[in-house]
Parts: structure tokens; sequence; C-alpha cells
């Protein structure tokens, strides 16, 4: 293979010195503005409890334990496709320069997936699960691709920063998306529609909020990467195994960075689970109906904007790691709150405790993986975070939905689960070195010396 195939060229590394501009920044934000529609809605709120409450509800023969355990295995399906593939196709997006064709498939890709879930009704269990499935593989690859426009855009000083206004401004796209639905299902009810019409309705106004919405991202955003040179007789997919399998050395050799994409997984398994779960618990357990989930959830979104938007100015002035502790232990508070509640108003609680601690994890989790890779790979080493994200939100979700289904729905147990993947995460993380792993991400000789 060509030796020009491993290192950038003198105008790649021009190119990416090349800065963004504020319209172009504002571009790149505002695809998190676009997307957050479709977590808050197919994944956090409307359509999770729809699917376990009607479309695999009791009426249909379905125990409460057998439909959480069967949405849990859709997510976590998703996740292990995009596991598998997204280091992939951050490999080839490198290599082709091609992260904006691509962020545009998986884009549409979900858009229509997220419409057709508006066919599903109940008893249509299989066309849900096929159908969550693939708008979840869409989604997750698109945020792959975006984070890996990150390192391009803004020096690595202002990555937390702008990871923080990214998350922030998504929080309320999600808000933006519930808000209108909300609307919907008020005017719907009160004009005494069933759930069977209203919820189909609130998907088609998610899918066309994220087609608009995403539309400045593809007229601004640049791709300022280079194709690299590569032996012509080699197909892009040897190529890209190649260069995998050379990312997951390189990975190796960046220890900090290593030991912290494990760190990620373990806290991140909770964040996953919160994420596709919380609003099940809320339903089953406190007994909120769906306007109830929606505005917990709309709140939810304001704290989360608020935390993200700060933690991305705390993580550049104190450091991502202690920042992250602090949000870590603020998981822990959240949990234990939802896990003792015993009335709506400790779920409200345990509600905006998390939104806090959930728009600071996420902020600062990929801003460290950026500063962690050296910028000529960052597509591929945030393919690794992407895997990481997406192994924990199989391993979360999925150990939430068996212990669910073992104790025959005791969600109070299934928690438990989820408290202590952030306890692990935390003392994890105290073996991270964040000093050391941007230097080393700067500087590879200085992990030669240190293995010396």
């Amino acid at each position: 293979m060509n030796s020009t195939q491993n290192k950038p060229s003198t105008d790649k590394k021009n190119q990416l010195t090349d800065r963004a501009g504020r319209r172009e920044l504002l571009a790149w934000a505002f695809y998190d503005f676009a997307n957050s529609g479709y977590t808050t809605v197919v994944q956090t709120t409307i359509f999770s409890t729809y699917f376990v409450g009607v479309v695999a509800g009791m009426a249909q023969g379905v125990t409460p334990g057998l439909s959480t355990l069967l949405w849990s295995l859709a997510i976590g399906i998703a996740n292990f496709i995009v596991m598998i593939s997204g280091p992939l196709v951050g490999a080839i997006a490198d290599h082709r320069a091609c992260k904006k064709i691509f962020l545009l498939i998986s884009s549409v890709g979900c858009i229509v997936s997220t419409a057709l879930l508006a066919l599903v009704g109940p008893g249509d269990i299989w066309l849900g699960m096929v159908l969550v499935t693939l708008s979840a593989i869409m989604f997750a690859s698109g945020e792959n691709l975006i984070a890996a426009f990150l390192p391009e855009i803004v020096p690595e000083e202002n990555m937390g920063r702008m990871s923080g206004y990214g998350w922030s401004l998504g929080y309320f796209g999600g808000l933006l998306t519930l808000g209108i639905c909300l609307a919907y299902i008020t005017w719907a009810k009160q004009q005494g529609l069933p759930e069977t019409h209203f919820v189909p309705v609130t998907l088609l106004i998610t899918a066309a909020i994220f087609a608009l919405t995403a539309a400045p991202t593809f007229i601004w955003l640049r791709e300022r990467a280079i194709p690299v040179f590569w032996d012509k007789s080699l197909s892009n997919l040897q190529v890209s195994y190649t260069r995998l399998l050379h990312t997951f050395k390189e990975a190796a050799r960046f220890r900090d960075l290593l030991w912290f994409l494990i760190t990620l997984g373990v806290y991140q398994s909770g964040v996953s689970t919160v994420v596709v779960l919380a609003a099940i618990y809320a339903h089953e357990v406190m007994g909120f109906d769906t306007p109830s989930l929606i505005v917990l959830i709309m709140v939810v979104n304001v704290t989360a904007a608020i935390g993200a938007f700060i933690c991305g100015y705390l993580q550049d002035r104190i450091g991502s790691v202690p920042t992250l502790a602090m949000t870590l232990l603020i998981w822990i508070v959240a949990v234990i709150v939802a896990l003792l509640a015993s009335e709506p108003l400790h779920m409200w609680i345990a509600g905006n405790i998390i939104g806090v601690a959930m728009g600071a994890s996420q902020s600062v989790g990929r801003a460290l993986v950026s500063k962690f890779s050296p910028v000529e790979r960052a597509g591929e080493f945030l393919g690794l975070w992407g895997l990481v994200n997406r192994l924990s939100a199989i391993v979360g979700p999925l150990s939430y939905g068996l212990i669910n289904y073992w104790s025959d729905g005791n969600h109070r147990l299934s928690l438990l689960s989820t408290l202590a993947f952030f306890i692990i995460g935390l003392a994890l993380l105290s073996k991270v070195n964040e000093s050391r792993g941007k230097a080393a991400a700067t500087n590879p000789d200085i992990i030669r010396a240190d293995a010396g």
C-alpha cells in the first residue's frame, strides 16, 4: 500500500487550519437541534410508551416485562449494527473525504423511517421493531459523522465550548418538537381522537421538523478533509478495514484515550438506559400519562440545555475530567431520587436533576474524545467514540429489559443496574489523565517516549 495512505498531506494539514466562521459553526450545531426531536419523541417519550403500552401492550397478549424487553431489543440490535459499522463508516469517510455525503444519507434514512413509524398500530410489533431499529441505526450513524467535523471547525481549546453549544441547541430542538406535538395531542384529545390517531401524527411532525431544521447543516457546513491516495487495486472495503485495524492499534497506544473510552462505555450505559426507558419508568411506575410525560421531558430539555451550556464553559476552565466527575455525582443523586420516588413530585425533581447531568455528561464525552484524538484521524477515533456509545446503548437498556423481564415487570429493581453503571464509571474516571491524553494527541513522540 502507498505509504501516503497513513499520513496526511501538507494540503490536508493546511485545510484543517482553515477554521469555520460563525455561520458555519451555527450550521454544525444546528444538526444537534434538528435530530434531537427524533430522540425525544421516538426513543424517549411518545413512541416508546406507545410501543410498550399499545403496540405490544397487554391487550395484544404481551406481558409488561416482555414488552419492555422487546423495546430494549430493538434499540439494542440497532446499536449493535452501528457499533460494527460506525468505525468502518468513519474510516471510509476520512479516506474518501465524504463525511457530508454519508451524513446526508443517514439523515434521510432516519427521517423516512421515522415517518413510516406512523403506520405502526396495535399488534404491529415486528413492523414497529424493524422501523425503530432502522431509524435508530440512521440516527446513530449521523451522530458519529457530525461529531467527526468538530476537530476540523474549531481549535482544541474551544472544542468543549463548541460541543456544549451543540448539545445545548439540541435540547432546544427537542423542546420545540415536543411542544408542537403536545399542542397537537391536546387538540386531538379535545376532539375525542384516540391515541392510535395522534401518536402517528406526532411521528410525521417529528420527521418534518428534522428535515427542515437539518437543511442549514447541508447548505453551509464544509467538508475540509482531502481524499487520501490509496492503492487502486484495493477496494474501499479493504482499505477501510486496513485503516480500521490501524486505528485500533493506534488507539491502544493512546492509553488515556483508551481508558476514557472504557470509562465512557460504563457510565454511558446508564445514560442510554435513562434516554430510552425513563419515560416508560414514569409511565408504568408513577402513572404519568402522555401529556404529563411530554411536559416533564420538555422541562428536562430546558435543564439539560442549561447543563450542556454551562458545562461547555466549565470544562474549558477547570478541565473535562473534573467536570465529568461532577456530572456523574449528579447522575447518582438523580437515579437514587427516582428509585425512592413515591409520588409524581419526586419524579419531577429526579427528572430535572437528570436533565442537568445529561446535558453535561454527553457534551463532555464528545469533547474529551476529540481532545484525545489526532486531528487527521478524527473520523476514525470518533468512530470509536460512536462504537463505545453504541455498545453502552446495548448493554444499558438490555440489562434493564432483562431484569424487568425476569422480575415480572419490577422497574425499581431494574433501575438498580442503571445506578451501578454511574458509580463504577465514576471510579474508572479517576484513572484518566487529561493533560497527558491531550499531549499524546498533538505529539505522538510523547507516546513512544512514555512507552520506552
